[in-house]
């Protein structure tokens, strides 16, 4: 007896020796690699702790079993039938062990790694000398070592399910050595510990590719996780940025998300709570196309003037029905048709352009040579003046269609606007020979970064000046050059002293070869327009409080352009 508790001992502190001892985090979310000799094998931290709570609740079934049958049968029994007293201090440590392991475990007293395989380690231990009291091998009590083989294998994976099933194998077979050795048996069958030991290192090898299938499952769900969370953060972005306003809505008319889009076309600066926040005629045309959804198209008249198709569509989830609403602008889809004409419109042109500046070059020196004849009369001399002011003004005409016609692509970069309105105002005062006194400029928010075309904006800006210069009665007042932002919109506007255009003049104001002027060609504004659309961008015009004309230029803004993946 005395030779068998000294096997034990050597055998236990070589078990104590073989823990290694992980700090492994208390994160939910984390993943952990419970066995140094593994490579690559992780688990989540909550799914690892989850299976380890299982497998200590088979342990407390089992000890309980263990101590509660042995007490129950006064008769003589396959439990402890060798030695009732070394069944009983096993039995009763293995009850203890797993209470103590369940406190560690419910309060996170140890680290993960340690506490599996203190439990494994334990198993292979307590139940060979419940083995051994039992009768030995023969007794069948070896194959409960299978159950802990395998949840070593699942707990911890790796190469470590291989080292607790020669450890088990060991085990059995220093069981069988020491019986033979004391004559505690009958007979001894080490035929049968080979068995044993050749059936753990099968659960193990099963275990551990079990746990490799498990660790690449959840790399999948991870990186499927992690693709997920991508697309949604790309399909926020993309509907943000549509020009179509996006509105999402239940049955209830509950507002549950809106576009930039949306709450830009509707005027509005925070998300309403009910359709009828935005129009009541929205609200009672959404109502109407539940019960009849034959009519899912409404046309609105919104506060601001602005004139928006209304379209329904149903939106069905998972879990709940939804309903989409697009609002599109009329004038935008107005814009985009005239656009279309006008590009065919000015390839047309342009040939035309270069077919007249020949005839009207030859006209144009034919006037100067008969302006310098001595003999013509005064009024013969006037007739000519008229041939010289036509021809510039015609040539201006041909000059502005042939930049239309030859309009670059847009080569939009980052620009911090106030030093660059800086720069373009002290150039074109000297360009014009203006007084510096003639511009104001303001710039509340002097970290504001717009992204376009540096050459775009300039020629925007200087259609913009000039026309103040020339319209907008300088002598009354310092022209305004404003930088703000506007719903996070960077924006310039050129303030003017002038008395404002009449508003039946301003629906036609940015059209082709309109002008209020005998001396305009009418294409300055007009290519203005074109010029801010290429770059993304808003040209408008409107009167100020006090009936000033105001020309209000909207661009990106350059800190919103990346999508953050």
């Amino acid at each position: 007896m005395l030779r068998l508790k000294a096997l034990l001992s050597i055998l236990t502190k070589s078990l104590q020796n073989a823990i290694l001892k992980i700090n492994m985090p208390a994160n939910t979310h984390e993943t952990i690699f419970p066995c140094p000799f593994s490579k690559g094998y992780g688990i989540p931290a909550q799914q690892a702790w989850i299976l380890l709570k299982v497998f200590l609740g088979y342990r407390l079934v089992l000890a309980g079993l263990f101590v509660t049958l042995f007490y129950s049968y006064t008769d003589a029994s396959l439990l402890g039938a060798y030695d009732s007293k070394l069944f009983t201090y096993s039995s009763q440590s293995y009850l203890i062990l797993s209470i103590l392991s369940g406190i560690c475990i419910t309060w996170r007293l140890t680290s993960y790694a340690t506490q599996a395989q203190l439990l494994i380690f334990s198993d292979i231990l307590i139940l060979t000398l419940i083995m051994h009291a039992s009768g030995g091998i023969n007794s069948g009590m070896g194959t409960l070592l299978a159950v802990s083989i395998a949840a070593g294998g699942l707990l911890i994976g790796g190469r470590c399910a291989m080292l607790f099933a020669a450890l088990a194998s060991l085990a059995v077979l220093t069981e069988q050595v020491v019986a033979d050795y004391t004559h505690s048996f009958n007979s001894t069958s080490y035929a049968n510990a080979g068995m044993l030991g050749a059936a753990f290192f099968t659960i193990a090898l099963l275990s551990y590719i079990l746990a490799k299938r498990s660790e690449q499952i959840f790399q999948l769900a991870d990186q499927q996780k992690q693709t997920i969370i991508k697309l949604e953060d790309l399909n926020k972005y993309i509907i943000q940025h549509l020009q179509s306003g996006i509105i999402i809505a239940n049955k209830q008319q509950a507002i549950q998300m809106a576009n930039e889009a949306a709450l830009r076309l509707a005027n509005l600066s925070t998300l309403p709570v009910k359709l009828g926040d935005i129009s009541a005629y929205l609200a009672e045309a959404f109502q109407t196309w539940l019960s009849d959804p034959e009519q899912n198209l409404v046309l609105l008249q919104l506060p601001n003037q602005s004139e928006i198709h209304s379209r329904f569509m149903p939106l069905p989830t998972g879990h709940e029905f939804f309903y989409m609403i697009i609002l599109e602008d009329i004038a935008l889809y107005n814009q985009q048709v005239q656009q279309s004409k006008l590009a065919s419109l000015g390839r047309l042109t342009a040939s035309i352009a270069h077919e007249i500046r020949n005839p009207l070059g030859a006209i144009s020196h034919a006037g100067q040579l008969l302006s310098e004849n001595p003999q013509l009369s005064v009024q013969d001399r006037r007739l000519t003046e008229i041939i010289q002011t036509h021809s510039v003004r015609v040539n201006h005409i041909i000059e502005d269609i042939l930049q239309l016609s030859r309009r670059t692509d847009s080569r939009r970069e980052k620009i911090r606007l106030k030093p660059w309105l800086d720069n373009y105002l002290k150039n074109f005062t000297l360009e014009h020979a203006v007084n510096v006194d003639a511009f104001q400029l303001l710039y509340p928010d002097e970290s504001l970064c717009a992204f376009i075309d540096p050459g775009h904006l300039r020629q925007i800006t200087d259609n913009l000046c000039r026309n103040a210069l020339k319209y907008g009665k300088p002598e009354a007042g310092p022209i305004i050059l404003r930088a703000f932002a506007l719903q996070q919109a960077p924006c310039i506007e050129v303030i003017d002293n002038g008395s404002g255009i009449s508003r039946e003049h301003q629906s036609h104001l940015f059209e082709p070869f309109f002008t209020t002027s005998s001396s305009g060609t009418g294409l300055g504004l007009y290519i203005s327009k074109e010029l801010a659309e290429l770059n993304q961008a808003k040209l408008s015009y409107y009167l100020t409080d006090d009936s000033r004309s105001c020309f209000r230029l909207c661009l990106l803004n350059a800190e919103q352009t990346l999508i953050d993946l």
